[in-house]
């Protein structure tokens, strides 16, 4: 059965299933709907973006009661007055009050990293479901009841059967949205906070502004179902926006397939039939009442964890045949280009410049300088600065002192995202590369500065002519380094040879006059060696300056016109190829003394 057959059953099913389902399961559906909302924002938010977020339910609770306080409270100040009563003036209150609380609290908390970003998420979790409970004008522990029903083109959804269609039209819509989003240049943003900051912020990528929007995006989805929740229930108290249901929400994201957009739907379903089955079956198979259910269900899920790591999604997904995917090479128009630097112009220029991480001192007065149209190798032993020195010129790294410009500007104090804007791109010394995304699309990272359209044209599906000229710029960048036939393969599939030339395509995609390399020969073959170096060479030829990090010395004098050598962080040589491997300081220091 086809992909669309199964879409297309799948939707029918959730046409029917209120007319012939009874009131339990068309209740079942509507929470499972709902759950599935906010699975949605965590597989943008943990799936995909990569962090981890245990406080979904408090935002939940936000949307919820923000709709219920506005209508259901009668006496209402004076500055919500005007406001009250229309469930639908509650949605967008919830939503405005839901994305100034994500926003500050996603300020704050995705600065932290590692295990500190799920506590921090922990503790705004727990510090909103007790503000629910205390809050005396929200009802206390008690809650609010009297929450009107929603009304749609006048018609009042009182019942379950009729809410159902509610719920899961914005289930859809949530997937659309979230679908779009991703295949975009804005997702392919939020997909490569995976792939390491460094690399994000070297392709122009602004990483805290991805990770902020990613958690206004759950966020709000998070609100979404917790007014839908209000409207449903017509009485809202604090237990379920509790952390232990935020731990079931990020469950059910992973368990369906974090990465997986369907995921969600699939893990919240799954998550709420087997509760559902378990409280109904264990008291009679133990013939005892009791949560043995939570005990049963935290073993199963350690044991879905365990055999699934990827989620049952992609399990159900290679039960289908899939149809032979169209692979066609994208054509668009050829993107703006920065003008050409004369041949010989100084692009880099950097002057003694100093490294010190505490009291190690990693470059210590280096200068070197790149030219439009030429090769410059920096070459040394290893832990001679070089990738130090090429972390300092890209602002990855600032330097300690000295000063480096690029294209006559001081850009010393830049960032690396800043740097990449002025048309510097580089490679790295291991391979940083999103191994579940297509060739094409880890190429189109490089070409993120060229574009312009934002996170709401994409979630819409309005930015369909820029995207079409960006993967067509990333398609002639892959086919001229070489790699047009494993276009539309995984990059995690290439050989290592390959994923350090598919790194060079990604680079040159957004369209710069400086190249910094760092080992891109390394893992290659030597007739891989032979097409990269005649590569670079058509790049020099067009007036590209390219600074080269390499230790295979036939590889860099065939190549380079100039050679700097590093020895603990100094230059102790600098000059042609011949003259540099004739220099007792470097026969001494890199080739193995002289005899």
């Amino acid at each position: 059965m086809r992909p669309r057959l199964i879409l297309a059953v799948f939707l029918g099913l959730l046409l029917i299933a209120p007319l012939v389902a009874s009131e339990f399961h068309v209740t079942l559906l509507n929470y499972i709907g709902l759950y599935a909302i906010v699975a949605l924002g965590l597989v943008l938010l943990t799936g995909v973006g990569g962090l981890t977020s245990f406080g979904q339910a408090a935002f939940v609770g936000l949307g919820a009661y923000t709709t219920a306080y506005l209508s259901a409270t009668e006496n209402l100040p004076g500055w919500a007055a005007s406001l009250g009563g229309s469930p639908w003036v509650g949605l967008l209150a919830g939503l405005l009050v839901t994305a100034v609380v994500a926003f500050v609290l996603g300020f704050l908390t995705l600065r932290l990293s590692g295990h500190y970003l799920p506590l921090g998420t922990i503790a705004w979790g727990i510090s909103l479901y007790f503000l629910f409970g205390n809050l005396e004008f929200l009802g206390g522990h008690t809650g609010m009841s009297g929450i009107p029903a929603l009304s749609v083109f006048g018609v009042e959804l009182r019942e379950s059967r009729k809410f159902y269609y509610v719920i899961w039209a914005v289930v859809l819509g949530a997937v659309w949205l979230t679908q779009n989003l991703l295949d975009s240049r804005e997702g392919r943003a939020i997909r490569a906070l995976k792939g390491g900051v460094i690399m994000a912020e070297a392709m122009g990528v602004d990483t805290a502004r991805s990770k902020v929007v990613i958690f206004l995006v759950a966020a709000l989805f998070a609100c979404v179902s917790g007014w839908l929740y209000a409207h449903l229930q017509r009485f809202v108290n604090p237990t379920p926006f509790g952390l232990h249901i935020g731990i079931e929400y990020l469950f059910m994201a992973v368990v369906g397939g974090s990465a997986h957009v369907w995921g969600a739907l699939v893990g919240a379903g799954v998550i709420t039939v087997l509760k559902q089955w378990l409280q109904d079956w264990l008291p009679r198979l133990l013939g005892a009442s009791g949560n043995f259910e939570m005990i049963v269900f935290g073993l199963m899920m350690i044991v879905v964890l365990q055999r699934a790591r990827d989620g049952l999604w992609p399990i159900l997904a290679r039960l289908v045949p899939q149809r032979e995917v169209r692979r066609d090479v994208p054509q668009g128009e050829v993107l703006p280009r920065k003008p050409v630097p004369e041949s010989g112009l100084v692009l880099l220029e950097a002057r003694n410049v100093v490294k010190q991480f505490g009291g190690l001192v990693a470059n210590n007065n280096m200068s070197l300088t790149v030219k439009a149209g030429e090769v410059m190798a920096l070459i040394g032993p290893n832990g001679a600065g070089k990738s130090t020195m090429f972390n300092c010129i890209s602002g990855v790294n600032p330097p300690t002192k000295g000063e480096v410009r690029f294209r006559g500007e001081v850009v010393t104090n830049l960032n690396s995202r800043q740097i990449a804007k002025l048309g510097m791109s580089r490679t790295f010394q291991h391979v940083r590369l999103l191994p579940t995304m297509s060739v094409l699309e880890n190429v189109a990272i490089g070409g993120h500065l060229r574009g312009s359209k934002g996170v709401l044209p994409a979630m819409l599906h309005l930015e369909r002519e820029e995207e079409q000229r960006l993967l067509a710029e990333a398609a002639r960048q892959v086919e001229r380094v070489g790699l047009k036939d494993s276009m539309f393969e995984l990059a995690g599939s290439l050989a290592l040879g390959q994923q350090r030339t598919l790194e060079i395509a990604r680079a040159l995609c957004a369209d710069p006059c400086l190249l910094l390399l760092d080992e891109p020969a390394a893992g290659l073959r030597y007739l891989e060696k032979q097409s990269l170096a005649e590569l670079l060479r058509k790049l020099r030829g067009e007036g590209m300056g390219i600074l080269l990090v390499e230790h295979d010395m036939d590889f860099v004098m065939g190549l380079a016109d100039r050679v700097v050598v590093m020895e603990f962080g100094e230059k102790i040589a600098e000059g042609l190829p011949d003259e540099v491997q004739r220099d007792p300081a470097v026969l001494e220091a890199y080739l193995g003394g002289v005899d």
